[in-house]
């Protein structure tokens, strides 16, 4: 059997710079050398959408258009919606039994969404068990390798355990997958902040138009010590500086801004006119085929159904298993 990926994300709205360095670029790069499934995971997203749960198609179809856009190829890579296998919620009930909540509530990933979330009715179930639901995910697939952000190395970890307690109670049926860190182990936010959130809106969306992409870089945090352009300037905890070694390809340019900044010879607006530029040249080619297919929405819902219908095949071969490992693959 050839080496498989699981990879994916939650329908929360349209994939941004951070999904793309974080993991995407993975994707599209090792699209070739392994079978590949990646999920739209919108059970998951119902966890913190579900007072709003008729937003969740248009995602669907949102994220899937941005896959689309990067490089996934559909002849390769099998785009997957979580809700349409029933298998895996099956599967992640089975899991339950086999975590602890003091190991949910030591999960560094969890507690950190758990606080941006903020939730003012008290937290959800569905949300505080979701990193079962991601072993479940990664598991019925069988899969070997799972290019994630840094930010989901603890789910990862949480994934392994499930494995190893189960192959050791059960039968050794499971892989115990390894992640995939991307180049850039996370792209701060456009505020400065670790990670770039669309709760927070310090996003660089892969669909944004030109002129969202202008104001989205000119309003950019830089250096807060920096009064006037001639005051020297520093590049740690810049982001503008982050994307520029990121994005532009020209190194010499950067090399350049670098130093005329810690000089203080050259302006934040030269800086980021110039990651603009950078950024825009980076952008336009996903831009033009997003919108390629988001022009044929029937095209990508295809996709999607044939992805979802191949991804299941291979859950209810793993289910099969797991019953059986299990001894509750009845006979009546």
């Amino acid at each position: 059997m050839a080496k498989r990926i699981l990879t994916g994300d939650r329908p929360t709205g349209p994939l941004h710079l951070g999904h793309y360095v974080g993991s995407l670029q993975n994707r599209v790069k090792l699209q070739d050398e392994y079978d590949t499934f990646v999920l739209i995971a919108d059970i998951q997203a119902l966890t913190d959408n579900f007072e709003r749960p008729e937003t969740l198609e248009t995602n669907v179809l949102e994220v899937a258009t941005d896959y689309l856009a990067v490089g996934l190829d559909p002849g390769k890579v099998k785009i997957v919606v979580q809700s349409m296998v029933p298998e895996l919620t099956e599967l992640t009930i089975y899991y339950m039994n086999l975590v602890t909540t003091a190991t949910l509530e030591r999960n560094p990933t969890l507690k950190e969404e758990i606080k941006q979330k903020n939730f003012t009715k008290g937290l959800p179930v569905g949300f505080y068990t979701y990193p079962i639901s991601q072993a479940a995910d990664i598991t019925i697939f069988k899969a070997d390798l799972v290019p994630v952000g840094e930010d989901q190395l603890p789910m990862i970890e949480q994934t392994r355990e499930i494995v190893r307690r189960f192959n050791r109670l059960y039968k050794k049926i499971l892989i115990e997958p390894r992640a995939m860190i991307g180049k850039v182990a996370r792209l701060p936010g456009t505020d400065g902040g670790a990670k770039m959130s669309k709760s927070i809106g310090n996003c660089i969306y892969l669909g944004d138009s030109p002129e969202q992409l202008r104001k989205r870089v000119m309003s950019m945090y830089t250096d807060p010590t920096r009064v006037h352009p001639t005051d020297p300037g520093h590049l740690e905890g810049n982001p503008v500086f982050t994307y520029h070694d990121v994005f532009n390809p020209d190194k010499a340019e950067v090399g350049d801004l670098k130093e005329r900044y810690v000089k203080g010879a050259v302006g934040d607006v030269e800086v980021k006119e110039k990651l603009y530029k950078a950024l825009n040249g980076f952008l336009e080619p996903i831009r033009a085929k997003r919108a390629e297919y988001a022009a044929k929405p029937a095209l990508v819902r295809e996709i999607i159904v044939e992805g979802t219908r191949r991804g299941r095949a291979v859950a209810r071969e793993t289910m099969e298993e797991v019953r059986a490992a299990m001894k509750i693959a009845y006979k009546f």
